[in-house]
Parts: C-alpha cells; sequence; structure tokens
C-alpha cells in the first residue's frame, strides 16, 4: 500500500509540473497574448506532453505488478508394482534322445550339433557273467 502511495504522489508531482506550464502556454501568458510562433500544437506544450508522457510510462511501470513463475504443481505418487512371486520351473527334458538301447549293446550320441558335431557311438554290452563252478 505504501509502494501505491509513493507512486500516485510521484505521478500528480509529474502531472502538476508538466501540465501547469502547459497551461500557461497555451494561454497566452508565456507570449503575450499574441501568435505561439508554431511552438504549441492543440493547446499543449509538446516538450511537457513528451516529458509527462515518460514519467507516466516510468509511473506506471514501477507500479505494475511484476510477473510471477507459474505455482507449482502437485506431482500424483507413483503407481504402485505389485511384483509377482518368483515360480520355480523344471528343468526342460532332453529335447534329443541320446541313448538307444539294444539287447546286446546300445548307441549313445555324443555332440550338440553347433559346436560338435552329432556323432553316434555304439557301446557293446556287458557279456554274460561266466557260469558257475561244478560241484
Amino acid at each position: 500500500m505504501k509502494k501505491l502511495m509513493v507512486a500516485v504522489l510521484a505521478l500528480v508531482m509529474v502531472l502538476s509540473i508538466t501540465v501547469a506550464p502547459s497551461e500557461a502556454w497555451s494561454r497566452g501568458h508565456g507570449h503575450g497574448g499574441h501568435f505561439h510562433g508554431g511552438c504549441c500544437w492543440g493547446g499543449w506544450w509538446l516538450p511537457g506532453a513528451l516529458i509527462g508522457g515518460l514519467a507516466l510510462g516510468a509511473a506506471v511501470a514501477a507500479t505494475y505488478p511484476p510477473y510471477y513463475a507459474a505455482p507449482p504443481y502437485y506431482a500424483a505418487p507413483p503407481a504402485v508394482i505389485y511384483e509377482q512371486a518368483p515360480t520355480y520351473a523344471a528343468p526342460s527334458p532332453p529335447a534329443v534322445q541320446r541313448e538307444v538301447v539294444h539287447p546286446n549293446g546300445r548307441y549313445v550320441l555324443y555332440g550338440d550339433g553347433v559346436r560338435q558335431p552329432w556323432q553316434w557311438v555304439w557301446i557293446p554290452a556287458a557279456p554274460p557273467p561266466p557260469p558257475p563252478p561244478q560241484r
């Protein structure tokens, strides 16, 4: 409120200082009642009007409220994320049958087909045990 009163007082002083001489000149008091000699246009003293306009602009700019930043916004809390409990996954069975069993032996598959080529190896069955001794 104090700033407003100071600004109004400054405005009144500037206007009275600039308008009073212009009124005196427009009535012919400064020229003896004769033609003004082209110094005044429309009853106004031009330098007084310019200075008054500058002072009025400065007073208005001084009393104009300053710009403020936008008010802070409310940020919502992050969403709650529920994580699923870890589950157990049984190991998958081998994709390829690695062993083929016969009565007299078996075939075993070696390799993975990428780093080592596939290879079937024959492994004969153990010979039958000898017959028990006779008594």
